[in-house]
């Protein structure tokens, strides 16, 4: 009977001495290397060691911190109003795309009984909705709540509104509410989810929706941050901001859509805001485009990088406060809409990468790619108010066919080596 191997064990001490010379031997050796020979094998640690005492305060330390979190929250919650939303009878959405649908699916099922009216311009998809109860052309396996009608008539779908969220692409915005100005109560608020600039006039949306109406006054707040309109309808973990110069306003509106899965923070910060959500589209092109051309890791976090501080630059300009380029609506939607495939704006960018023309892009797709528009519209803000944003304008000149993405690239690379600012 062949005898029991036992495995030899070899200490190396580093205390200055060198070790003895390995002998060779048939029986397996380990190596176990220590720092000092007095130190305690693991075995011999008991509970009351210094490291597990440590261990035992910081947990304690942690779970105090949490507990005052969560005491926080409750006592918050306890005082929190309800009356907004108890008072809201009904709601009109404005356009009929994807994010419009998952928002009034959203405010639908805040309240039983209370009515959201969409208002669409293709009547198959309002008869979807009011039949199906499903948008057959952007969610048609979602299904919508029964509170939520469909209309092509906008003198009914604004009539007796209590709040009104505009969903319609910028581009378009001033024409359509043109055209249903005539039924807009002065008083009705309007919460804009629309993102990017007027082309022509360099407008936001605080701007185009009172002059399109010709109410100066027409109240109004701006929704923006991190948010796919597929994951808001399959009710996800979500946060936006709301932003408005009307305090109670804005509170009214948090009350209205916060929810157990959506998170609503309150900003005064509207250019701020609006600059940041319009100007993340045009970066999310620039991400697609890197990651269209297999540049790597290090050339995307660069240029994300670099095109954050380019927005906060120009929205800081334009009298935008530094928090507000760093909170949902700046940082939180730019890393959204630039390293998620679901992003529009980056899918166009990395088919521009991949060698596809705009315009091939554009005729394939059924949703509007704000950044596409607003790009040439932020270069013009730019020599505005005299910022110099490299990657954007390269972005800019890649849409007007006036630079292809490699020499954009090189361009950009053989920029002059600066300070960090």
């Amino acid at each position: 009977m062949a005898a029991s191997l036992q495995p030899a064990c070899l200490d190396l001490h580093f205390a200055g001495k060198h070790p003895p010379p390995l002998k060779h031997t048939n029986n397996p050796t380990f190596l176990r290397c220590v720092s000092s020979p007095n130190l305690p094998e693991p075995d011999s640690l008991s509970d009351s060691s210094p490291d597990t005492s440590i261990t035992r305060d910081q947990r304690k330390v942690v779970r105090i911190a949490w507990e005052k979190i969560v005491r926080w929250s409750r006592s918050l919650r306890a005082k929190a109003k309800t009356d907004v939303l108890e008072r809201t009878r009904k709601v009109v959405v404005l356009g009929g795309g994807s994010f419009g649908t998952a928002m009034a699916a959203h405010v639908a099922g805040r309240k039983e009984g209370l009515e959201v009216n969409m208002l669409v311009r293709d009547s198959f998809v309002c008869e979807s909705i009011n039949k199906n109860h499903h948008n057959c052309k952007y969610f048609p396996e979602h299904k919508l709540p029964e509170n939520v009608i469909a209309t092509t008539d906008a003198k009914a779908a604004l009539l007796d509104a209590d709040y009104c969220l505009h969903a319609v692409p910028v581009q378009f915005s001033s024409l359509f509410l043109e055209g249903i100005s005539d039924y807009v109560d002065p008083g009705l608020p309007f919460i804009s989810l629309s993102k990017g600039l007027e082309l022509n006039t360099l407008r936001m949306m605080s701007q185009i929706i009172p002059a399109a109406l010709k109410n100066p006054r027409q109240p109004f707040v701006a929704l923006s941050g991190p948010s796919f309109a597929l994951e808001l309808m399959n009710n996800l973990p979500t946060a936006m901001v709301v932003a408005s110069k009307d305090k109670k306003l804005a509170n009214a509106v948090q009350q209205l859509l916060a929810s157990s899965y959506l998170r609503i923070n309150t900003s005064s910060d509207v250019t701020g805001v609006e600059i940041a959500g319009a100007l993340k589209n045009v970066l999310a092109i620039a991400a697609g485009i890197v990651d269209g051309m297999q540049l790597g890791n290090n050339s995307m976090a660069a240029l994300v990088s670099q095109g954050c501080s380019e927005i906060r630059w120009l929205a800081t300009k334009m009298g935008a406060k530094p928090t507000t380029i760093t909170g949902l609506s700046g940082t939180g939607d730019i890393m959204l809409t630039c390293f998620v495939n679901l992003s529009r704006n980056r899918t166009v960018g990395v088919r521009l990468g991949s060698g596809e023309t705009l315009d091939e892009i554009l005729s394939s797709m059924n949703q509007v790619a704000e950044g596409v528009a607003t790009a040439g519209a932020v270069i013009a803000l730019a020599q505005k108010y005299n910022v110099k944003l490299p990657v954007l304008t390269a972005v800019a000149k890649i849409i007007d066919n006036e630079l292809t993405p490699t020499k954009a690239v090189l361009e950009l690379m053989s920029l002059p080596q600066v300070e960090e600012v």
